[in-house]
C-alpha cells in the first residue's frame, strides 16, 4: 500500500483581490504543481480542512478541485480524498536550482534598493513582456 503526503498545501484567500475564491485555489494548486510543493501522488486538503481553513463555502472549494480535475491535474478517490494525476514542474524551477538561487538574490537586491512587492512584480512583468516581444521578434 502506498503512503501518501497528505496536505501539502495551504490555501491562502485574498478576499480584496478581487479574484473569486475558487480560481485563487485553482492559481495556487497549479503554482504549487509548477515549484515541486505538490508532486503526483500527494493528497490535496479535503474540502473541509480548506473550509475550516479558510472560511468559504464548501462548494467553493469543490468547484475548484473540479476545475482541477478537468484539467487532468487532479482525480478524486472515492472515500480517500483528491490526489494530484500530473505535474507541472519544469526544470529550473525546483527549490534547489540554480535559477532559482538567481531570482532570490536578485529579489534580496531589489528589496534592498528598496522596492516593495508591486515594483519587484512591475519590474519582473515588464522584463518578462520585454523578452517575450524580443522572441516573437526574432
Amino acid at each position: 500500500m502506498k503512503a501518501w503526503k497528505v496536505d501539502v498545501v495551504e490555501y491562502q484567500i485574498d478576499r480584496s483581490s478581487g479574484v473569486a475564491a475558487y480560481v485563487q485555489i485553482v492559481r495556487q494548486t497549479e503554482q504549487a504543481l509548477r515549484m515541486g510543493t505538490l508532486q503526483v501522488g500527494d493528497r490535496l486538503p479535503t474540502a473541509k480542512e480548506v473550509v475550516e481553513a479558510t472560511a468559504i463555502n464548501p462548494n467553493t472549494v469543490l468547484k475548484a478541485y473540479r476545475e482541477l480535475e478537468r484539467a487532468g491535474l487532479v482525480e478524486a478517490r472515492r472515500g480517500l480524498g483528491t490526489f494530484v494525476r500530473r505535474s507541472l514542474a519544469r526544470p529550473g524551477t525546483e527549490a534547489d536550482s540554480p535559477l532559482r538561487a538567481e531570482l532570490a538574490a536578485w529579489m534580496a537586491r531589489a528589496r534592498a534598493a528598496g522596492l516593495d512587492r508591486a515594483d519587484i512584480l512591475a519590474l519582473f512583468t515588464a522584463a518578462l513582456d520585454d523578452t517575450n516581444t524580443t522572441q516573437e521578434d526574432a
